[in-house]
């Protein structure tokens, strides 16, 4: 029954476009060739000509969690930490990992934007608060990152945009970027780890959506003439749908969704994320918010009989 009343209360429906417009960054990022680094937001470049000699994907979040269930003594790892090396590249689920000493590509905003300065000493210790840590773009002052350590910077995956150097880039709208990568750390997901619910989790460790992935196969499609959802979809400058010609079809992410600002739905939210069958995935916290209003339009654009699910019993045994 528990199950049941769960799935009953995530009874909003919402579709995140997924296209072919923004890459596959772990496929796409390869040693030896050179890349910059843009800032989605506003296109100025944040690391120019990086080459990395090693692109290595990072282990979940919470693996130190589990190794007492691997190890038979103390945990070896306990005082270890995964940061790169000069040329290394660590690949999240949400973020990336660089090395920043020593590199003279790395531009002066990193010394002036990581909000340390006023506040805090030089000491390692002091870099703890999240707050004082955040790496900004000094252009748009759109947050970026944060600073892990003295020599290694977190750049989460919504907010930069990774482009082999020696082609021309051209900036992708916000929001038909959130969406495709959203989305596709969401179908990456299921099929690695068989998981299906999600906590959309800020920068200051609160959360701001729950998400339960329906089908990642979804087709949509608009009749021919119809600009209803592209005048619902209009938000943060650009259209919120992508151009694909006059077939008016999109690949897309079919989700439940329920919004956890201002305390709604906590006690869900609690129970969601003392769950190990629910992953966590973490980005910067405007960005939760961008991703949410995001979900309430295409809930909107929905007719009144497909925006909301009242009766899942055939959920109510899926783990």
């Amino acid at each position: 029954m528990g199950h049941e009343v769960e799935v009953e209360t995530l009874s909003k429906i919402s579709l995140l476009v997924s296209t072919e417009l923004v890459y596959n960054l772990r496929e796409s990022l390869k040693p030896q060739k050179n890349y910059n680094f843009y800032c989605q937001s506003c296109g100025d470049i944040i690391v120019k000509e990086r080459k990395f000699l090693r692109v290595l994907p990072l282990p979940s979040e919470n693996w130190s969690a589990l190794v007492e269930e691997w190890c038979c003594h103390p945990n070896p790892f306990a005082r270890s930490t995964l940061h790169p090396q000069h040329d290394d590249c660590f690949l999240g689920e949400t973020f990336l990992l660089l090395n920043s000493r020593n590199e003279s590509c790395v531009p002066e905003y990193l010394k002036c934007s990581s909000e340390t300065e006023r506040h805090t000493s030089q000491n390692d210790s002091t870099l703890k608060s999240k707050e004082n840590t955040r790496v900004i773009c000094e252009r748009c002052k759109t947050t970026l990152g944060e600073t892990v350590s003295s020599d290694t910077v977190k750049y989460y995956v919504t907010e930069v945009i990774i482009w082999p150097s020696e082609e021309s880039f051209s900036t992708i709208p916000r929001s038909q970027f959130i969406q495709s990568v959203v989305a596709q750390c969401l179908v990456e997901l299921s099929s690695a780890k068989s998981t299906f619910r999600f906590t959309i989790k800020g920068d200051n460790g609160r959360i701001y959506i729950l998400i339960w992935l329906l089908n990642s196969e979804t087709l949509l499609v608009e009749s021919s003439g119809s600009s209803s959802s592209h005048s619902v979809f209009t938000l943060f400058g650009d259209n919120f749908m992508p151009s694909c010609g006059p077939s008016g079809m999109w690949n897309a992410v079919k989700v439940l969704y329920q919004p956890c600002v201002k305390n709604r739905n906590k006690d869900l939210a609690d129970a969601w994320e003392n769950d190990f069958g629910v992953h966590p995935l973490k980005f910067p916290s405007e960005t939760c918010l961008e991703l949410l209003l995001m979900l309430s339009l295409s809930t909107a654009s929905l007719p009144p009989s497909l925006q909301r699910m009242n009766s899942f019993q055939h959920f109510k045994q899926y783990k």
